[in-house]
């Protein structure tokens, strides 16, 4: 374990005693959230950052659990010193409902019936996952998130929380997903289902009480979803023709290839770790997933509100990234304030678990706040209100400035002078500095962020703003000049 880690976590757990009213019509009357937290929650709950999980994930996104061989799914981006920074952020991370990893769902116990629900649990949505995350959020008293940050079925929860809540997070990245799922993508998670199906254990959905799982039908299913997660170049790397524990082909079905090894073993592992009915309930939520509406996407996301920041992985033909580009295209025609990245890798989909540095830089440049404090001239011209004009022309070509705020002797802002003001003068003939000035003046603090003040300096059409504190005394300017340096 090392200093970037979190270190031994634990996973918690939250009853939701009101019950839960799904997409379905159905209602879920008692609902048991599993979710692991990572750094401090600060005084103004204004720190926190939801990590959403793939399909087969689980809450334990960063950290060791005691006695565990491997960390949390994305070590590799939260903690200290990384870009999900948790001596910075508050990162939250849960089992999505309909999950086998403490969240409530099919393998759980029905309190109507005293047995695991089986197929009587009711069918769930990524609507209806995300409307439980909002209940976990709003149970540590938090209003708005920093971001939700998810991939693939991650992804889609994020861009559900985008639609359903926009108000409830500042930023958000949906990474590698879809806005939609596709036939392909349907195809893929129907045939999985259709093997869990076939096996003879599966038993309906009833198979707790035999202590028999569907073990082949749900390590097929598997199989055949990790070859999507996979590119043709990584698999082509990683294994090629090798052979499995052999010098030469065997000629009978016995194992030959070292990629069939691996996905036998990927298959054998899965089952230890996942339930089957979980399985069914979770893809069928995916293939449900469908943010157009009256087939527009942009009709979708007409209510988006946070800054997105759109990721894909140039080799991933399971969400590829001509879907990503779907979602920037509509977020545009809303003028939402989305960028769009697309990572390089050969590890088609799985690159959004891999990509340690890629991933790190991305994330840090999207999260990162620069205020007016850390841009803003200091040490700036100003002059009082009893000066002349002849003074004010002087002291801009002295200074090199074409703004200089006028004070009071305690240095508060009381108005502004500009170049364009000067060249007023000459046309009304005016002396006086009190009849150019601009009293009425528009002006910031030092701790806003430089996104809203660029929003503020675009829709009044100003180049250069006065920053005060809260006594309006002047700390210095912020110019229009300034932020296009910091963006480009």
């Amino acid at each position: 374990m090392n200093k970037e880690s979190v270190g031994i976590v634990e996973t918690k757990y939250l009853q939701i005693e009101e019950p839960i009213d799904l997409d379905s019509g159905e209602t879920i009357d008692e609902v048991t959230v599993a979710y692991e937290t990572y750094g401090e929650l600060n005084k103004e709950k204004s720190n926190a950052i939801l990590i959403c999980h793939a399909l087969t994930g689980d809450a334990h996104a960063a950290g060791w659990h005691d006695g565990d061989k491997k960390p949390g799914w994305w070590e590799i981006v939260i903690g200290p010193g990384k870009a999900l920074d948790t001596e910075k952020y508050f990162i939250i991370c849960s089992n999505v409902l309909g999950g086998c990893k403490g969240t409530t769902g099919p393998s759980s116990i029905n309190p109507k019936t005293g047995k695991e629900y089986g197929l009587d649990f009711p069918v769930i949505t990524i609507a209806d996952m995300v409307k439980v995350q909002k209940k976990l959020v709003e149970a540590f008293g938090i209003d708005q998130l920093v971001a939700v940050i998810g991939g693939s079925m991650g992804g889609m929860q994020v861009l559900e929380w985008m639609v359903s809540y926009p108000t409830m997070m500042k930023k958000a990245i949906p990474i590698a997903t879809a806005a939609m799922s596709s036939p392909q993508q349907i195809a893929f998670n129907a045939v999985g289902r259709q093997s869990i199906f076939s096996d003879p254990h599966w038993k309906g959905g009833n198979y707790y009480e035999s202590g028999v799982i569907p073990r082949n039908g749900l390590s097929l299913a598997r199989m055949i979803a990790h070859i999507t997660y996979l590119s043709d170049e990584s698999m082509d790397i990683k294994f090629g023709r090798g052979l499995q524990d052999k010098d030469e082909i065997s000629y009978d079905f016995s194992v030959d290839f070292q990629v069939e090894s691996y996905l036998k073993h990927q298959g054998e592992t899965f089952v230890k770790r996942f339930d089957a009915n979980s399985y069914l309930y979770i893809t069928k939520a995916v293939d449900l997933f469908d943010l157009s509406v009256n087939d527009s996407l942009i009709d979708g996301l007409k209510d988006v509100e946070a800054k997105v920041q759109v990721l894909s992985v140039d080799s991933d033909w399971l969400y590829p990234t001509e879907q990503s580009t779907d979602i920037v295209t509509a977020l545009n025609a809303n003028n939402v304030d989305v960028s769009f990245s697309e990572i390089k890798s050969n590890y088609g989909h799985d690159a959004f678990l891999l990509e340690k540095g890629q991933l790190n830089y991305l994330f840090a440049n999207f999260l990162s706040e620069n205020v007016v404090e850390d841009l803003m001239m200091e040490n700036i011209a100003t002059i009082k209100a009893d000066a002349d004009v002849v003074e004010a022309a002087k002291l801009m070509l002295d200074k090199h400035v074409t703004h200089i705020p006028v004070v009071t002797d305690e240095n508060k802002l009381i108005g502004i002078v500009t170049s364009w003001d000067l060249s007023k003068s000459i046309a009304t003939n005016s002396n006086r500095l009190t009849d150019i000035m601009t009293t009425t003046v528009k002006y910031c603090n030092a701790g806003d962020t430089i996104e809203e003040i660029a929003r503020h300096m675009r829709k009044f059409d100003i180049s250069c703003l006065p920053v005060v504190d809260e006594d309006m005394v002047v700390l210095g300017l912020i110019t229009t000049d300034q932020i296009s340096n910091l963006l480009s």
